[in-house]
C-alpha cells in the first residue's frame, strides 16, 4: 500500500493519544465558560444598572468577548503556553496559533481544543472588571484599559501559574481553575480602576431589571462547572468532585449571605443570594479539585461572610465605588480561596493534597496571593495612566451624559428601553 504522508502519519498518531471522553467533556466545558460571558456575566451587571446604562454593560461584554478572542489568537496563547520563553512569560513561537495542528496534542485532547478552551478565560478575565467601571467609563477607554491590562497581567499571570515552565507552578502554588489568575487579577485591576475613574456622580443603586440579573446569575453558576469542571481536563473523578466543590461552595455562600441580609434588614434579598452565590463560585475556583465536599462546604462560609463584609461595609467605609463588587466578591472571593486551599485540600478535611503539610502549603498560597495582587495593583494603575493619554486625558464619560441620558444614548447611540424624563435624569421612574 502507498505510504501516508507525514502529516497525515502524525495526524493519526495524535488520535491514538487522544481520549474521546476527555475531549468531549472538555468541549461541553469550553462551550459553558463562554456561556459564562455571553450571555451570563453580561446579563447578570445588566440588570443591576440604571435603564439608562444597561446596553453599555451588554456591549462592553460582548466587544471584549470579539476583541479578547483575537489577541488570544494572535499572541495571547503563545504568551501564556509557549514553552520556548521563562518563567513569566513564554515566547512568540505559536503567534497566530503556529504549530497547532490536528496533530498537536495537549495532555489527552487535541492542543486546538485546549487553546479554544484557555480562550474562554481570557475572555472572562476581563469583561469581570467592567462591573467596577459602569455607568461613567467610556467606550474607548475599557477597551483600551483591558487590552494593555491583558499584556501587563493577565498574560503573565496565565503563564507563571498554568504555563511550562512557569514560576509560581515550579514554586509549588496550586490554581485549579483561576483563584489567582483570573479572579485576584480581576478583582484588584477592577479595584484600581474604580479608584482611579472616582464614584459615579449617580451612584445610589438603583437596579434596571433584577430578572435579567437572577437569569445571569443561574447562567454563571452552571456555566461554572465547566470553568471548574473544566479544568481538570479530563471526564473522571477528578471533574466530578470539582463539581461537586462547586455547588456546594455555591449554595452555601448563598444561603450564608441571606442569613445575614435577615438578620440585619428582616427582609431576605434575591439581589443578595445572588451575589452570595457567586462570592461562594469564585471562592472555591482555586481549590476546586483539590477539596472534599465539607472543604467545599466551608469555603462556602468564608465566602459568604467575608466577600458580603468586604461588599458592604469596607466599601462604604473606604468610600470606593466597586459599582457591581468586583473586588468585593472576585477579588477577595479568590483571594481567600487561595490563602486558605492549604487549610481545605488536607486529607483531614476529605482534601487531595497529599504532597505538602498544611503550614508549607498555606505558605506557598498566601505568599502567592499577596504578590499577585501587589503586582496587579502596580501594573494596573499603570495601564490607567496609558489609557489615559490615548484616549484623550479623560478616562470619563461628560458629567452631563452620566446623569442625563445615560451611556446607552452617549456611546452607542442605542437604548434598551425607551425612558421616561425622571430615569433620564436620576435613573429613577418619573412619579405619576
Amino acid at each position: 500500500p502507498r505510504a501516508m504522508p507525514a502529516t497525515a502519519a502524525a495526524a493519526a498518531a495524535a488520535v491514538a493519544t487522544i481520549n474521546q471522553a476527555d475531549t468531549a467533556w472538555i468541549l461541553i466545558s469550553t462551550a459553558l465558560v463562554l456561556f459564562m460571558t455571553i450571555p451570563g456575566l453580561s446579563a447578570f451587571y445588566a440588570g443591576i444598572v440604571k435603564r439608562k446604562n444597561m446596553l453599555s454593560v451588554l456591549m462592553q461584554c460582548f466587544s471584549l468577548t470579539c476583541l479578547m478572542t483575537l489577541m488570544w489568537y494572535s499572541v495571547g496563547y503563545s504568551l501564556s503556553f509557549s514553552e520556548l520563553g521563562n518563567g513569566v512569560l513564554g515566547g512568540l513561537d505559536k503567534a497566530f496559533l503556529a504549530g497547532v495542528t490536528k496533530a498537536s496534542v495537549w495532555e489527552t485532547i487535541p492542543e486546538a481544543l485546549w487553546a479554544l478552551y484557555q480562550m474562554t478565560f481570557a475572555i472572562i478575565t476581563p469583561a469581570l472588571m467592567v462591573g467596577s467601571f459602569v455607568e461613567r467609563m467610556k467606550f474607548s477607554a475599557v477597551m483600551w484599559y483591558c487590552s494593555l491590562w491583558m499584556f501587563a497581567v493577565y498574560f503573565p499571570a496565565c503563564h507563571m501559574v498554568w504555563g511550562p515552565g512557569g514560576a509560581m507552578a515550579a514554586a509549588g502554588v496550586l490554581d485549579f481553575a483561576g483563584g489567582i489568575v483570573v479572579h485576584i487579577t480581576a478583582g484588584i485591576g477592577a479595584l484600581v480602576g474604580a479608584a482611579v475613574l472616582g464614584p459615579r456622580k449617580e451612584n445610589k443603586m438603583v437596579a434596571g431589571n433584577l430578572v435579567l440579573t437572577v437569569l445571569g446569575t443561574g447562567m454563571l453558576w452552571v456555566g461554572w462547572y465547566g470553568f471548574n469542571g473544566g479544568s481538570a481536563l479530563a471526564a473522571g473523578a477528578d471533574a466530578a468532585f470539582a463539581c461537586l466543590a462547586t455547588q456546594i461552595a455555591a449554595a452555601t455562600a448563598a444561603i450564608v449571605w441571606t442569613a445575614q441580609d435577615i438578620a440585619e434588614t428582616g427582609k431576605a434579598s434575591m439581589l443578595g443570594i445572588a451575589t452570595g452565590s457567586i462570592a461562594g463560585l469564585a471562592t472555591v475556583t482555586p481549590c476546586a479539585g483539590f477539596v472534599g465536599p465539607l472543604g467545599a462546604l466551608l469555603l462556602g462560609v468564608a465566602g459568604g461572610v467575608v466577600c458580603r463584609f468586604f461588599s458592604l461595609v469596607v466599601k462604604e467605609k473606604y468610600g470606593y465605588d466597586d459599582s457591581l463588587d468586583v473586588f468585593g466578591v472576585h477579588g477577595v472571593g479568590g483571594f481567600i480561596g487561595t490563602c486558605l486551599l492549604g487549610i481545605v485540600a488536607a486529607p483531614a478535611l476529605g482534601g487531595f493534597n497529599f504532597e505538602t503539610t498544611v503550614a508549607a502549603q498555606s505558605l506557598i498560597q498566601c505568599a502567592a496571593a499577596v504578590g499577585t495582587a501587589a503586582y496587579t495593583a502596580v501594573a494596573s494603575y499603570a495601564c490607567l495612566m496609558a489609557t489615559k493619554a490615548i484616549v484623550g486625558g479623560d478616562l470619563r464619560v461628560p458629567e452631563g451624559a452620566e446623569q442625563g441620558e445615560g451611556l446607552d444614548m452617549w456611546c452607542h447611540g442605542e437604548a434598551c428601553y425607551t425612558l421616561s424624563e425622571g430615569e433620564i435624569g436620576g435613573g429613577q421612574p418619573a412619579p405619576e
